[in-house]
């Protein structure tokens, strides 16, 4: 009964109250603009717009009619959606560590459920090891990890440098032990943290102990210590300590697919596909010299 056209074009009038900005955003000629509102009115037998030389605004039709075609367009994009994307179904259980989680990941995610609508996707987000031990545990299909190089054993997507990180001007006492902010065992990035402090002969003392990303930036933004993190993945408000820091080297990270061989294939690979097929970002420059400020403690 109601065209889509006319319902989006409608829609564009009713954001703007202007026949001319309509006719802009959606990149028609201001008369197809109102002939589509004029055709809506007609298909409803209801005047929906008051407009005069000075002025447009919606009737009390016209008000119900926006929450309609909102409805309407939802459904339809939803709809065309499932009947565009692929006839694949089936379950697949995709774990990620939680750190890879924050940055690209969600926006591949919701394009691989657009164009797989029949395919129940099931998330877990969790540390590396224990995604891993899930894997072997017939628990999940395919997991989006981080491991060490040479010890990489699934696809890599990308090689990425390990830093320390915390707030801008952070320092550390040469003489004091570091205060380090890490996951509760077992973490890729802990087991990095102390084999490279044992190396160098540094003391630590861990000032923090979390199961997640979110207390690993918590406690880096309340300054009371530094924290092992991708390079790639260091939030704006904290920072890649520098050189000068005199923290030892960390080395890189490989963010690795590792697939289930007892799962369905396609399904799996489909969404490998669609993750090696994501320009995810390359290794962060270096940072700029920090300013002198107090030590973390």
């Amino acid at each position: 009964m109601f065209d889509p056209v006319h319902l989006r074009t409608f829609l564009a009038v009713a954001s703007t109250l202007s026949f001319t900005q309509a006719a802009q955003q959606l990149g028609i000629s201001q008369p197809s603009v109102s002939q589509h509102v004029r055709r809506l009115e007609e298909a409803a037998g209801r005047q929906l717009l008051l407009r005069d030389t000075r002025a447009t605004a919606l009737t009390d039709n016209g008000e119900a009619m926006a929450g309609f075609a909102r409805s309407i367009l939802a459904a339809h994009d939803e709809a065309a959606s499932y009947f565009t994307g692929t006839a694949m179904r089936g379950r697949l259980r995709f774990g990620a560590a939680d750190d890879l989680a924050l940055a690209q990941l969600p926006a591949v995610l919701r394009a691989f459920r657009q164009l797989h609508p029949r395919i129940n996707l099931e998330l877990t987000v969790t540390q590396t090891r224990t995604l891993m031990r899930r894997l072997e545990a017939n628990q999940l299909d395919l997991v989006f990890i981080k491991e060490f190089p040479g010890e990489t054993v699934g696809r890599v997507v990308r090689r990425d440098r390990l830093v320390w990180i915390g707030l801008p001007g952070t320092q550390v006492r040469p003489d004091e032990p570091i205060p380090l902010i890490t996951y509760t065992a077992p973490s890729v990035s802990r087991v990095t943290a102390l084999r490279v402090l044992a190396e160098s002969g540094r003391s630590w003392k861990i000032t923090c102990k979390t199961l997640e990303v979110n207390g690993v930036l918590a406690a880096a933004r309340a300054g009371i210590g530094v924290a092992v993190f991708p390079s790639s993945l260091v939030p704006a408000d904290l920072q890649a300590l520098p050189a000068s820091v005199g923290l030892p080297e960390l080395g890189d990270i490989d963010f690795t697919l590792l697939s289930n061989p007892r799962s369905p294939v396609e399904p799996v690979e489909a969404l490998t596909s669609a993750i090696l097929g994501q320009p995810f970002a390359g290794r962060s420059a270096p940072p700029p010299p920090a300013a002198p400020a107090p030590a973390a403690t």
